[in-house]
């Protein structure tokens, strides 16, 4: 048997905290001496305890960690637990991860206002693409609302075009508009976005080859677009997106429709994308 120190090293907890599991029920010492009232534990405590820990971990309350064990959960049951609460951490780093990136790129911008803009901003036509398609709707155009969406999109693309042979004949084009109100064609003025998810297919594939929610569209051509290209995750875009918008203002240039972005390169490190914004104009109503 293991004194309580011994069993707390053993299982890398304190042993304050088993004291506190003691009292309330949820670990009791294998025998307690009488007369010195000290605490000894079994190895075999150790999976009990184990499976104290791991709950908690899941975030569960101690009482329901009680009732839990009492109903004897299995090690598959536990196991699949955990797995999920993995999940759910991996989705909270990544969520967070994404906000710290989105902060330093907004401290960045407000760090280099008033300074000169070292990102290239070039006037060009862009030809109208055949794209497949798939969409959904974001809460804003914001990169925290816009990524969780327009990621899953791809990826589900993709799997279509795996599992039907094709081959995309470009770069990925994602186009944006306002979402439409419910029953109506217009934009619903809540600041949702729809987001449009496009690869280039050649003239020979059709919407059923690669499933009934895709679509086939012909996006147009815009005889003139202002585009920079951005380089690492979308989640740090505002910098490339506000330098676009003063050269516009400078220029006495407005915008028409929001900005599309054309994948250039997507390897696993999202802080080598390299993408480029385009972002189509109309003349300026004061411009001849």
């Amino acid at each position: 048997m293991f004194t309580i120190g011994d069993f707390a090293k053993h299982g890398r907890v304190s042993v304050r905290m088993l004291r506190h599991y003691d009292a309330i029920g949820l670990l009791r010492p294998a025998r307690v001496d009488p007369f010195t009232g000290y605490r000894f534990y079994q190895a075999g405590q150790l999976a009990r305890l184990n499976r104290v820990i791991a709950l908690r971990e899941l975030g569960f309350s101690l009482d329901q960690v009680g009732t839990v064990l009492d109903e004897r959960v299995g090690a598959g049951e536990l196991r699949g637990m955990l797995r999920l609460r993995q999940a759910e951490l991996e989705q909270e780093v990544a969520a967070a991860t994404a906000g710290l990136r989105q902060v330093e790129a907004r401290l960045r911008t407000i760090e280099n206002e008033g300074s000169m803009s070292a990102i290239e901003i070039v006037v060009k036509s862009l030809p109208p693409v055949r794209l497949a398609e798939l969409t959904a709707v974001a809460g804003s155009f914001a990169p925290q609302d816009i990524g969780p969406v327009i990621g899953p999109l791809y990826d589900e693309l993709c799997r279509r075009f795996e599992a039907a042979g094709v081959v995309a004949t470009g770069p990925g084009t994602a186009a944006y508009e306002d979402a439409p109100a419910a029953g109506t064609g217009s934009g619903d003025g809540t600041g949702a976005i729809l987001v449009r998810a496009g690869l280039p297919v050649a003239s020979s594939v059709r919407a059923e080859d690669l499933g009934g929610d895709v679509r086939i569209t012909t996006l147009p051509g815009v005889e003139r677009a202002a585009t920079a290209v951005h380089r690492g995750a979308m989640d740090g875009v505002l910098a490339t997106a506000q330098a676009l918008a003063r050269w516009m203002d400078t220029n006495r240039e407005r915008s028409c429709g929001l900005a599309r972005e054309l994948t250039l390169a997507c390897p696993d490190d999202p802080d080598q994308w390299v993408t480029e914004l385009q972002q189509p104009l109309a003349a300026a109503p004061d411009k001849p």
